[in-house]
Order: structure tokens, then sequence, then C-alpha cells
């Protein structure tokens, strides 16, 4: 499958209807890209490429490609049934291996896959500072996001494989800030738990413009965490939620509760802590428009008063 577009200028997307992946394919758009989309219904343009999860086939890609992004998986924050973990899974592993073994099969490879993965490679590690050189943990997001990572292995060597290790990302719908915000409109958005575990955060404007830094870095090679500067505990992330929306934020839900409503996905996702550091997005000069927690919620929930 080929086209006049230059090589130079095409880009391959999975997860593009995502909460990521739907603010990224206009920001590359803007940025020149000719954007190209994997997706899992019949193919509705020429720039749709058909994956089929329930016979992991992969429709042959286009050629020539200069990146990939691939963000595919299905959302995490639900509780965790036996079914929704084997979903939760293989909807990122088999795509992601796939992808990678036909990318390492082109004569012509790209020069870079950038793929998705999430700071719940850490594991739950109290107050310790995590950085892309600690080890991995425990847990089920930790073995999700090690299977994901491990998926790419096909294409190492043939190009440069970046891995994007994403934190709480603040959108105005959709993730995890949405319930959140809900509750603290509601007048009942205090600390979960604790509130004492730290919450790794970025705003999606800044992940977006972290993805595209990835792209034009070629020092950028294996983990990247794509968080905010500073991890803030979850506590603080409500009483910021109460401040932008004018709420009460002081009455906590208590752990069992959450356990109960939510079940193992509670530990994992709300109650575990994950000091994180975005060292190496640092390092190579990328700068944070919304790096201040506030400042990231009133441009996410209230951007009439942003500042």
């Amino acid at each position: 499958m080929t086209t006049s577009v230059p090589a130079a200028r095409r880009v391959l997307v999975t997860g593009a209807s995502g909460l990521i992946g739907s603010a990224l394919v206009p920001a590359l758009g803007r940025a020149g890209w000719d954007v190209w989309r994997v997706v899992r219904r019949a193919p509705a343009s020429e720039r749709d490429v058909a994956w089929n999860p329930t016979t992991a086939t992969l429709a042959p890609l286009p050629q020539p490609l200069a990146a990939v992004v691939n963000l595919a998986g299905e959302p995490i924050a639900t509780r965790w049934t036996a079914s929704r973990r084997r979903r939760v899974l293989e909807s990122r592993v088999g795509l992601t291996r796939a992808l990678s073994s036909a990318l390492a099969a082109l004569a012509a490879p790209p020069a870079v896959l950038v793929s998705g993965s999430a700071v719940g490679w850490y594991g739950d590690r109290g107050d310790e500072i995590l950085d892309e050189a600690s080890g991995p943990g425990g847990g089920f997001l930790a073995e999700v996001a090690r299977a994901w990572e491990d998926a790419t292995a096909a294409a190492c060597g043939r190009m440069r494989v970046a891995i994007a290790r994403f934190g709480v990302v603040l959108a105005p719908s959709g993730g995890a800030l949405e319930p959140l915000a809900r509750l603290t409109r509601f007048g009942v958005g205090g600390p979960l738990g604790s509130g004492r575990q730290w919450m790794p955060w970025i705003a999606l404007d800044d992940a977006v413009s972290a993805l595209l830094h990835v792209i034009d870095r070629d020092a950028l090679a294996g983990p990247v965490n794509v968080v905010a500067p500073e991890a803030v505990r979850q506590q603080d992330l409500a009483r910021a939620l109460g401040r932008v929306l004018h709420r009460p934020s002081l009455v906590p839900t208590p752990r069992w509760a959450l356990r109960v409503a939510l079940g193992a996905m509670a530990d994992g996702m709300l109650l575990g802590s994950q000091r994180v550091v975005p060292r190496r997005l640092v390092d190579s000069g990328f700068r944070f428009r919304l790096a201040d927690l506030d400042q990231a919620l009133r441009a996410v929930l209230a951007p009439e008063h942003a500042a």
C-alpha cells in the first residue's frame, strides 16, 4: 500500500479514538503530519488500517512510514472482573505484538515507534521517588505494563522504540478525572483512603506535546515517564479540585468503601502510591505548559477561568 505522501510526514496511530489519541491526531495534523489510523471496525477511508482482535490479524501497513504511535487498549477504570482483566491485557499486548512484528518486517521500517504504557509498571512504592531507572513493581497493573512493553520486542533493533509511561491524564471528559470531578461537584470529593498516596498526573495538552517531543528526539529510546514534574498526594488533588470547582472536598472515602464498590481496582488505581518523576523528558529539554496542578485543573475543567 503506497501513496505519494513523503515518508517524512506519514505517521500511523493506534488508539486514535481514545482519551489521548483523540487529542493527538489533530495535533499531528496541525504539525503537518499525514495521519493514518489503525481501526477495529471496517475501514472508513483509505487512511484506515484494519485490526481484527479476534483473529489477531493486521491489514498491510502504509509504506513508507516515518513514525508510529501505539496507544490502543481497553479502559481500565472499571471493576476488574476476570473477563475485564483478560480484555485489558489482550487489547494491549495482542495489537502491540502484531504491530511490532509487521513494522519489523518492512523493508524500510519507520524511524520510531512510540508505544504506550503506564506508571503502573512501578507498582505501589510508597514515598520512593521513581524515575526511568527504577525497577518494576508488582500487582495487576504492573503485570499488564510489563507485558505491554515486552510486546514491542520484535521492533527493537529495527527502529527506535520509546515507551511512554503515562500517569493520570487530566482531561475534560473521560479518564480518571471525570468521576473525581463529578463527586466533587456533588460535595463528596474528599480524599480517597488516607489520601497520602502519591498520584503522578499530567494535563492532556502536555501529554500530547510530550508525545510530539518524543517523536522528534532521536535520543529518547526506552522508557519515558509522561508525568508532570511534581507528583501530588491524592488528598492534594482532592483539595485542588475543590478549589477549582468551588466545592467542599474534606470528607474522606474509607478504604473499605472503595474496596467494596470497586474491588481490586481500588487498590490498583486509587490507593496505590507512585511518586514518579519525568527525568528523561526534563533532561531532553521538554517544557511543560501546565506544570502547576491548580493551573492544569482550571485549564481542563474551567478554561474560562484559566490563567
